[in-house]
């Protein structure tokens, strides 16, 4: 968070699109929500995916290089788990890429700072709590 943070301010367009209510771990969700404020508040550009469950793992990087794979990305997926990623540098894959991220996110809808901040007492208490007692630390 803290690097996606520092190359907003650095004026890296970052936008991301995370699961929305459709997800298959409630607490996944709710910890991560947790850690939104400074993303939202360095004016990165978050978005829940609607339809259903969204699983993908994928960032492109200066209409270049693209890299997909199993790789969450917090600190087990890089340190414990055996996962691991493909990185492509080609300007026409990441061109479809960033077509693709535009239908998602078409499909997306927008977190704001504004809203986050008013999410209820027992949301932030529930996000809270099981962002401290999760293992993803």
């Amino acid at each position: 968070m803290r690097e996606l943070v520092e190359a907003k301010r650095r004026g890296v367009d970052v936008k991301i699109i995370v699961p929305g209510a459709h997800i298959d771990t409630k607490a996944v969700r709710k910890a991560s929500k947790h850690r939104c404020g400074p993303l939202l508040a360095a004016r990165s550009e978050l978005f829940e995916y609607q339809p259903t469950m969204f699983h993908v793992k994928v960032m492109i990087v200066d209409k270049i290089m693209v890299s997909v794979g199993s790789t969450n990305f917090d600190d087990r997926s890089f340190h414990l788990n055996d996962e691991s990623n493909l990185n492509i540098y080609d300007p026409a894959f990441a061109r479809e890429q960033i077509a693709i991220f535009e239908v998602d996110r078409a499909k997306s809808r927008r977190v704001t700072l504004e809203a986050w901040k008013k999410r209820s007492l027992w949301e932030k208490f529930s996000e809270r709590a099981v962002w401290l007692l999760h293992s993803q630390r």
